[in-house]
């Protein structure tokens, strides 16, 4: 019996019994669907935080400042300014390894309108000219600040992809003009639409750009009235020379920065190589967990075939005396019986493939996590299926080649 005689013969025998033979399949299909659907997510996970930390940058390490309740906060500023100019300043004098030193400031606008129309969630942020450096932002058009413009404060903004279509529509955004409360800003650039909502990583919350309105940080800190209690600076991000380790460099900023604040902690630092490390230690342990329950639902489905193979060989042991009878040496009835459990299991592999995509698209769609459906993935889990087919039908093929062909033939 030739490969594709035996294909063909396995395939006869699994449609003559097609409830057994698919409830047979249910444990591959179900466990090559969990395999591909848990990797799908696994890797939209990790393609999600490795966006967060490119906005962040890899090799940054940041300082924030904290929102601390008003009483707490009213007790720090008897210590400390918060976040400043200072701190920026001995960061780049003190610290090694020290690249850019670049500010932030949060603004908190009551309102973002143009002549066309008006953004009502728009986030107001003073950058430095080397922002887009920092955080990886790309340009759809136009330009970003350069130091020219810091210079001047000059009354500028780049817009985000939503926040330019609230304010604009359809309509151009370069060189038109946006006002926040009081003041009024020329569009110089749109940026590309980035991460679409507020994220976090590691408790560490990461904004989306999409509704953000930029502005240099001298015009944000001259131009639009602040609480008195805020710090001048919302966050400092400072990017470290290749090769600087990002531990010990921010260890050395927090100790600096705690001198400088009299010890008030009244910010936090965020490591994104760190963030990242621990990302990827959670996914891992992830891939593991989900990877066992997968595994197990592979295992059962292998025993099914297994059982389900035993009782063919003996349903078939006549068929298979008469074979012997004619000539089929041992190893043509184990090949006939290993090529059927063969078959047996891709075909729930096949299945599962269309089911584990499924399943990765419906959770993409239903909870908004982000899903990638990997050729590795599938390959795994149509491979180790393909496998514990093979191994479950040793046995049966086996038995079915030491039968006795007298025995077999007389047997009723």
């Amino acid at each position: 019996m030739t490969a594709n005689e035996a294909i063909g013969s396995a395939l006869g025998n699994l449609s003559a019994h097609k409830l057994r033979s698919a409830l047979t399949m249910l444990g591959m299909i179900f466990g090559v669907g969990a395999v591909i659907a848990m990797l799908s997510i696994g890797a939209g996970a990790e393609r999600q935080a490795l966006a967060m930390i490119e906005q962040l940058g890899l090799h940054n390490v940041i300082v924030r400042s904290l929102d601390l309740d008003p009483q707490v906060l009213r007790e720090a500023r008897k210590k400390s300014l918060g976040l400043s100019p200072r701190d920026a300043a001995a960061i780049v004098d003190s610290v090694p390894g020290v690249e850019i030193v670049a500010p932030r400031v949060r603004l908190q606008p009551y309102k973002v309108f143009s002549a066309r129309g008006k953004a009502e969630n728009a986030e107001v942020h003073g950058v430095s000219h080397r922002h887009a450096e920092l955080a990886r932002l790309e340009l759809a058009e136009g330009r970003f600040f350069d130091a020219a413009d810091e210079s001047a404060h000059a009354q500028v903004a780049i817009l985000g992809a939503t926040a330019r279509r609230e304010l604009f529509g359809f309509g151009p955004a370069l060189g038109e003009r946006v006002k926040v409360d009081d003041v009024w800003l020329q569009v110089i650039g749109v940026l590309s639409s980035g991460l679409a909502a507020d994220a976090a990583i590691g408790g560490v919350a990461v904004g989306s750009t999409d509704r953000a309105v930029l502005v240099p940080v001298s015009a944000a800190l001259r131009k639009f009235e602040r609480d008195v209690l805020d710090a001048p600076y919302d966050e400092i991000v400072v990017k470290l020379a290749p090769g600087t380790d990002a531990n010990l460099a921010s260890r050395a900023i927090a100790g600096l920065v705690d001198r400088l604040h009299a010890g008030a902690r009244d910010y936090q630092m965020v490591v994104p190589e760190a963030l990242l490390a621990q990302s990827r230690r959670t996914q891992r342990l992830f891939n593991l967990v989900m990877g066992a329950i997968a595994g197990i639902s592979l295992l059962v489905g292998g025993i099914g075939i297994m059982n389900i193979m035993l009782a063919t060989v003996l349903e078939r042991t006549r068929e298979i005396g008469v074979r012997r009878a004619l000539g089929a040496r041992q190893k043509d009835i184990r090949f006939q019986f290993m090529i059927e459990s063969f078959t047996l299991s891709a075909l729930g592999g096949l299945v599962g493939i269309v089911v584990g995509v499924a399943i990765a698209w419906a959770v993409a769609a239903s909870a908004g996590w982000a899903t990638e459906v990997t050729i590795g993935a599938i390959l795994l889990s149509t491979g180790v299926a393909v496998t514990v087919g093979l191994v479950s039908g040793i046995y049966p093929a086996v038995r079915a080649a030491r039968l006795d062909p007298i025995e077999a033939l007389r047997y009723e």
